[in-house]
C-alpha cells in the first residue's frame, strides 16, 4: 500500500483504469470501449465495494483506485466512522504521510476525545489540525518522521498526554510548555541532542516529561540534572546515552 497524501485519494490510479476496462469490455475488445469506460468505471465500482460511502466517493474519484489503494481508503473511511461513534480517532499505520482532507471533512461534526495517528509516515502536523480537533486530550504521534511541531497545537487546550517519541525531533518543541493542561509528555527515542535551558521549561500542568533514548550531550544531561523543575524528568543514564 503506497502512503496517502494530503488528499484521501491521492493516489496515482493508473492500474484503476485497467481494472475498469477488464470489468466493462468483456469481449476483450479495449478498443472500442475506451472512450465510456472512465463514465462507467465509477457505477460498476461503487455496485462491486458498497463499503465507500457515496459522499465519499465522490471526493477525487476514489472508486476508480486500485484494489490496494481502495483497501487503505476504506480503512481510513471506516476509522472515520467508527470515531463518529466513539470519539476516538485511531488512524494508526495507515501510511499517512499527512493527514488527508477528506479526514477533517469527515470529522466536521464530530468532537474528538483522542486521536492516534502513530505508525504513519508524517513528516508535519500542519496547523489545521490543532483548529479542527482543539477537544482532544490524548495524542498519540508516536512511530513518525516529525522533527517539528506546529505553534497552533498551544491551542489544543484540554490536552493532557501527548506522545511524540520514535520520531526525528533534534531539540524538544518549547509548544509543549504551552499546553495549558498537559500532564505527561513521551519524548523517548528521537535525535535529541539538546534542550535549551534558557528557554521556559516550566509548567503548571506537568507530571512527567520522558526524554530517555535520545543522544543528549554529556554537558545538556548534566544541566538537566541540576535543572529545577516542577515535574518528574526522566533520562538516561551517562551509560546508555554514551555515543
Amino acid at each position: 500500500m503506497r502512503p496517502f497524501g494530503n488528499d484521501i485519494t491521492n493516489i496515482s490510479n493508473n492500474s484503476g483504469g485497467g481494472n475498469g476496462e477488464d470489468r466493462s469490455n468483456g469481449n476483450g475488445n479495449n478498443d472500442s470501449g475506451e472512450s465510456d469506460s472512465s463514465s462507467n468505471e465509477v457505477a460498476l465500482d461503487t455496485e462491486v465495494d458498497p463499503r465507500i460511502p457515496p459522499h465519499i466517493a465522490r471526493i477525487g474519484g476514489i472508486v476508480t483506485f486500485s484494489p490496494i489503494a481502495g483497501r487503505g481508503v476504506i480503512r481510513v473511511v471506516q476509522r472515520c466512522e467508527d470515531a463518529k461513534e466513539n470519539h476516538m480517532l485511531d488512524l494508526s499505520q495507515c501510511e499517512l504521510m499527512q493527514i488527508p482532507d477528506a479526514v477533517y471533512h469527515l470529522m466536521r461534526n464530530t468532537i474528538l476525545q483522542t486521536c492516534n495517528l502513530s505508525g504513519n509516515v508524517l513528516k508535519k502536523l500542519t496547523p489545521k489540525f490543532a483548529l479542527k480537533f482543539s477537544a482532544i486530550t490524548d495524542l498519540n504521534l508516536s512511530y513518525n518522521q516529525l522533527s517539528k511541531l506546529p505553534d497552533e497545537l498551544a491551542n489544543l487546550s484540554a490536552l493532557t498526554t501527548l506522545n511524540i517519541s520514535h520520531n526525528s525531533f533534534i531539540t524538544l518543541p518549547q509548544v509543549v510548555f504551552k499546553l495549558q493542561k498537559l500532564a505527561t509528555l513521551d519524548a523517548q527515542q528521537n535525535a535529541i541532542l539538546e534542550i535549551d535551558t534558557d528557554e521556559a521549561i516550566s509548567s503548571d500542568s506537568l507530571a512527567l516529561v520522558d526524554l530517555r533514548n535520545n543522544p543528549l550531550s554529556r554537558n545538556c544531561r548534566r544541566k538537566l540534572q541540576d535543572y529545577k523543575t516542577s515535574f518528574r524528568l526522566e533520562i538516561s543514564s551517562d551509560v546508555e546515552d554514551d555515543w
